[in-house]
């Protein structure tokens, strides 16, 4: 789970991104062109900046891993750690009853 809160829906995210890209000619660099819309949402420039380079990525204007393929990547990891915890606690049971059945008097 994420330790910060999301201010801003994905809609006012996407209309803000979408704001950086279309006006970027409209200003002499793309950090200004961020400062200033920024500015009118009400987030920091530098979240802008990271809402923007992230929708570059995802719609593959830049290199990077998108958005589907990280959170898939990252629920894979959690299932396969889930799976390691269930095979150590197999294992350990499984040890467990093998030392009980050995512990236990032979029956003629």
């Amino acid at each position: 789970m994420s330790k910060t809160t999301n201010k801003f829906s994905p809609e006012i995210r996407a209309r803000a991104t979408r704001m950086v890209l279309d006006h970027r000619q409209d200003y002499p660099s793309r950090w200004a062109a961020v400062v200033s819309i920024s500015e009118k949402i009400g987030c920091s420039p530098p979240t802008l900046h990271e809402w923007v380079k992230r929708a570059e990525v995802d719609s593959g204007q830049r290199a990077g891993v998108p958005t589907e393929m990280a959170d898939k990547l990252k629920a894979l990891e959690r299932e396969n750690r889930e799976l390691r915890q269930a095979n150590e606690i197999l294992r350990k049971a499984s040890a467990y009853f093998a030392q009980a059945e050995l512990d236990r008097p032979f029956r003629k």
